[in-house]
């Protein structure tokens, strides 16, 4: 084949390809590289300035519904998002914040006078806001935020405060300078007549934060966090209310209403459902970091790849007298080890980003409420593959900043910047640990509605029933996957680590074990309360965490295996084939000790998963080069003093 990278990068692209075409040439005309050496402001500038010339090329636009003023295309507009990063991650991020979080809070919770009075703006960059949700007390426990939006009959208005020094919205992209707007959670006090003041739980309100000369609004301190490890082209910054006034028109009321008597109005009952509902509808940031990790990777490891086959060090032993040719850092095992199955992970998850992508815009893309089934597998999925890649994106950086020795240390040849700009990924959008865990928790409880948001005690006390079965009720897969994995679980032999099926049913059989026995851990519970059931559930976490990661290795494998079963060209699909079998087995070789443990690998057949990892890093090596090309990351993108 002419150019197997090209034809790779089709595959890859999957169908996003053309509007991941078009950001390529976005990208190539007009970006340019982080300068880290800019002083805190001038990042500030440059980031703004980059944000507002985005706003007109329809990146942005395509995220909203043509009804709105957008172009109703989320698919094109999360990939388009997600490829910011391999110019500058600050704009990715501030991009994100301003059109992802802000402005999907006012479409995706507000109703029609909200859109028709703000969205125009925000889409075309008029109006500059930010998501203020964190505060100093309460990041990852949502439902516990102290903020409080009180309901004032006499007025009609809400009042906004900060009643403790804990409820400081804290770490606020765009608070520290130039969001004037702020979609700010609060726990909404309201009373009905006759009725006392109670807490409605967690809901969003507009709140004008300082006025178009920059100057803070009467009530409103905002403060800067000043110098990060990264990002420092995003102004976050810290927002304390002191009995802030705002019309009750500025309630983002799609989900939740409150009359001009203080009577409040939901059309979901359940107040858990409710919020769960409204946090559901906001789960775009989550998948769009999840892409901008995957790219954050990819990105780090062409740059380590090119410089392994261009750099080389120690001459080979027997090597003609005088030659001066040295080895490539390629062709050392131990160096194909730490590139190349990295390189499969980052295959691996774009397939299932793709599906990812595909799925929310699917759901969230047709005007009409999705099928409560199918937001919450897409909750969970998004939190798993979120916590997956950027776990995976800090991980694979960390391993080419080194593979590059101390020319990896340069901020020029942009490894640095990126781990510094990503590190940040696997614990905004959700603390991976925490995400894990809900993904456990998820298929534990298998999304049962009066489970969800239980604490610990109420989890605890769950009664766990059918547990294996949850896992049967996975995420739809190619009819290609059910047969390979089912096939193979029926046989029972001694696996053959090369074959697709096997490979399927090993992450599968691991993903069942660890919901089943976790099931059975909770039942044991049951009778317990109050101390003794936290203490349960607190001895689970690890086993909770480990399930979360099994559950997404698991899907993200089917997502690759149907992927690549749909290649009709047979070199590339030979090509991609090495390509599954060295992901898969990287994972299987991963957690190695738990397949022993439960005897689902012989130790000769546990060691054979070593040694066929080594053969298929060796097989990949000639076409390393094609397998980074493939990423279409532009070359004005990729200029770094590593690869002149």
């Amino acid at each position: 084949m002419a150019d197997l990278g090209s034809a790779l990068r089709t595959v890859l692209d999957g169908p996003f390809a053309s509007a991941r075409d078009a950001t390529r040439e976005q990208l190539a005309a007009t970006a340019v590289l982080t300068d880290p050496t800019l002083t805190l402001e001038e990042q500030r500038r440059q980031t703004r300035e980059a944000v507002l010339a985005l706003a007109k090329t329809g990146v942005p636009a395509a995220g909203f519904a043509e009804a709105h003023g957008g172009t109703g295309d989320i698919g094109a507009s999360l990939v388009g998002f997600e490829m910011l990063v391999y110019a500058d991650v600050s704009l990715m991020v501030k991009a994100g914040v301003q059109w992802g979080l802000f402005g999907g809070a006012v479409e995706n919770l507000g109703t029609e006078r909200h859109h028709a009075t703000y969205l125009p703006r925000i889409i075309a960059g008029d109006l500059l806001g930010c998501f203020a949700m964190t505060e100093t007390g309460h990041g990852s426990d949502v439902q516990s935020l102290e903020t409080t939006a009180t309901y004032d009959a006499a007025t009609g208005e809400l009042v906004i405060d900060s009643p403790t020094p804990t409820a400081r919205k804290d770490y606020i992209g765009g608070a520290a300078h130039d969001a004037t707007l702020a979609a700010v959670f609060a726990q909404l006090v309201t009373a009905g007549p006759g009725e006392e003041p109670q807490s409605r739980g967690v809901h969003c309100v507009l709140v004008p934060i300082r006025d178009e000369d920059g100057r803070d609004l009467p009530g409103v301190t905002t403060s800067d966090c000043g110098v990060k490890g990264g990002l420092n082209g995003v102004d976050n910054g810290r927002i304390v209310f002191d009995q802030v006034r705002v019309p009750r028109e500025n309630l983002l009321d799609r989900y939740a209403s409150v009359a001009e008597d203080g009577s409040y109005s939901s059309p979901i009952e359940n107040p858990n459902r409710r919020f769960f509902t409204m946090l559901g509808t906001l789960i775009r940031g989550r998948v769009s970091i999840a892409g901008a990790s995957g790219a954050a990777a990819r990105q780090a490891l062409a740059i380590a790849v090119r410089y392994a086959l261009r750099r080389r060090q120690f001459g080979a032993p027997g090597a003609a007298e005088g030659d001066p040719t040295e080895v490539l850092l390629l062709d050392y095992r131990t160096h194909q080890r730490r590139l190349l199955p990295a390189l499969a992970r980052a295959y691996a998850l774009q397939t299932a980003q793709n599906d990812l992508v595909a799925t929310l815009a699917r759901l969230q893309g047709g005007g009409t409420e999705p099928d409560p089934k199918e937001q919450r597998d897409l909750e969970a999925l998004a939190a798993g593959i979120k916590a997956y890649a950027s776990w995976q994106a800090s991980a694979t950086i960390q391993e080419c900043r080194e593979a590059c020795g101390g020319a990896g240390y340069l901020a020029a040849n942009r490894l640095t910047t990126l781990k510094a700009d990503t590190d940040v990924f696997t614990t905004f959008e959700g603390d991976n640990t925490v995400l894990m865990q809900l993904v456990g928790k998820e298929l534990l409880t298998g999304y049962a509605d009066e489970v969800r948001g239980l604490d610990p005690v109420g989890m605890a006390t769950f009664a766990v029933s059918n547990a294996a079965e949850v896992v049967l009720e996975r995420t739809p897969v190619a009819p290609l996957v059910a047969r390979l994995r089912d096939a193979t679980r029926r046989e029972g032999d001694e696996p053959d680590l090369l074959d697709r099926g096997t490979q399927l049913a090993l992450l599968t059989d691991r993903e069942e074990h660890l919901l089943d026995t976790l099931a059975r851990r909770m039942q044991a519970a049951r009778k317990a309360s109050g101390p003794e059931a936290f203490a349960a559930f607190n001895r689970a976490q690890d086993h909770l965490v480990h399930l979360g990661r099994a559950h997404v290795e698991r899907v993200v494998l089917e997502s690759f295996v149907a992927a690549v079963g749909a290649v009709e060209d047979e070199e590339v699909r030979t090509m991609l084939d090495a390509v599954v079998d060295l992901f898969a087995l990287s994972v299987v070789e991963e957690d190695k000790a738990w397949f022993l443990e439960h005897r689902r690998l012989s130790v000769g057949r546990a060691k054979n998963v070593t040694t066929s990892v080594n053969a298929l890093c060796e097989r990949l090596r000639p076409y390393a080069a094609d397998l980074v090309d493939a990423f279409g990351i532009p070359e004005n993108l990729l200029e770094v003093e590593v690869l002149a």
